[in-house]
């Protein structure tokens, strides 16, 4: 199966590094990308091809940290900090998805939401709920979304006898979980809340499955003043990422989300063994948890991409995220006394979009022999400027100003699923 899409082509293959190629061709096969072309190359001339016209088409959007039981709750508690908005809304909230059916109707829409706002690549937490987790990973392949999903382990310090389980019963369920979660494009990831909700039996039972399996991780790190010292108070841990390392949980490949307030030695401890920053700016606002020092992580050289977090972040589009990211980077530069520079659109579009992908596929942007994902953006309703636009100044405006209407077409692989 060959598919062409034609238009403006845009990605970014490298942070700050922007590549358009103005009326061209992105050419895969069987879902597989084999180019991007000024001219269409002989051999495909008689394959049909989707036209978008003047319309941008770009890579799409990659969530890599989002909590899929939250969506019921955006928008609500946002002047709560994290631990206290824990326990008196997010909690509370994911105890419904005991209720199965309740669950495939939440995450039927959190789906459907995703593809039509260009997110075709999501980490996603669930709920501690076995059958709410493998509902969720059904409901994401049906929509044509890729990615990692994770049933959530928490057996203390949550709301007991609401939203927490017991220790032998989580085992349990992580394990039917795993065996029962056989889809072609949403795995399994290794879920242990964060440390203050985990004990220490739950997280060596993780760091075995993790080493035993080849299992992937996603977490929360440094997020929080008060959890770091309930982090340290509970464990003895010098720093916070410690408390995954002593169990096998900090190892190439781990999410950690958040990293607002990661100390210079948990960063080199980040890039020593491969552990990515997930950086979340909507809900470090929102919670006053701070401003994650992004341009640092990046400067050091630590793999850096975005997530959405709903529901502490109370925007699911990823393009909203990335412009949170770029506004949240000028804040902190001049809390910095300007002594770091801002995020640039593409850089900013880069963590939104290529930085997800790589972490999937090893390399950012339209490569060939990647795994298309792509969205088709119309910016014909945008206000009309008072002179013609070169791509990258539409592109530009696209990362600010469009919604939901103006992407008109998505594409995972071989599916289109939007458009």
């Amino acid at each position: 199966m060959v598919q062409i899409i034609k238009g403006h082509i845009i990605d970014a293959p490298e942070p700050g590094q922007l590549r358009c190629t103005e009326n061209g061709y992105l050419v895969a096969e069987d879902g597989v990308i084999r180019g991007v072309y000024q001219k269409l190359p002989g051999e495909y001339r008689n394959a049909p091809v989707e036209d978008m016209g003047d319309r941008l088409v770009m890579q799409s959007f990659a969530d890599m940290h989002l909590h899929a039981p939250q969506y019921p709750m955006l928008g609500m508690g946002m002047d709560v900090p994290l631990l206290d908005w824990l326990e008196k809304y997010a909690f509370p909230t994911e105890a419904r998805f005991a209720d199965g059916e309740y669950a495939r109707r939440v995450y039927r829409k959190l789906a459907r939401k995703l593809a039509d706002n260009g997110t075709t690549r999501v980490c996603a937490f669930s709920s501690m709920h076995a059958e709410a987790t493998l509902i969720l990973m059904e409901e994401l392949e049906k929509a044509g979304i890729w990615g990692y999903v994770g049933k959530v382990n928490m057996d203390r310090n949550c709301l007991a006898g609401v939203c927490q389980e017991e220790t032998e019963e989580s085992k349990k369920e992580t394990l039917r979980w795993l065996d029962e979660a056989k889809f072609a494009h949403v795995k399994p990831m290794l879920t242990p809340r964060f440390t203050p909700a985990c004990s220490d039996e739950i997280m060596a039972f993780l760091g075995r499955l993790a080493g035993e399996r080849g299992l992937p991780v996603q977490s929360h790190l440094s997020e929080n003043g008060r959890e770091i010292a309930f982090v340290r108070e509970l464990t003895g841990t010098e720093e916070y990422w410690q408390s995954y390392e002593r169990f096998g949980l900090w190892k190439e490949g781990t999410l950690m989300a958040h990293c607002v307030h990661s100390s210079a030695t948990e960063r080199a401890a980040m890039r020593r063994s491969g552990v990515w920053a997930v950086h979340c700016p909507d809900s470090n606002i929102n919670i006053t948890s701070g401003i994650c020092p992004v341009r640092t992580l990046l400067r050091e050289g630590n793999r850096v991409a975005l997530g959405s977090d709903i529901a502490g972040g109370d925007e699911l589009p990823m393009y909203r995220a990335v412009t949170a990211a770029i506004r949240a980077s000028k804040v902190r530069r001049i809390m910095d006394g300007e002594k770091m520079d801002f995020l640039t659109v593409e850089e900013g579009y880069y963590l939104g979009s290529g930085a997800g992908h790589s972490y999937f596929d090893g390399k950012a942007g339209f490569q060939p022999g990647r795994p298309l994902h792509a969205i088709a953006v119309d910016d014909g309703d945008f206000p009309e400027p008072v002179r013609g636009l070169t791509v990258q100044e539409r592109f530009e405006r696209a990362i600010y100003l469009m919604e939901e209407r103006n992407i008109v077409g998505v594409w995972a692989g071989q599916r289109r699923i939007k458009g």
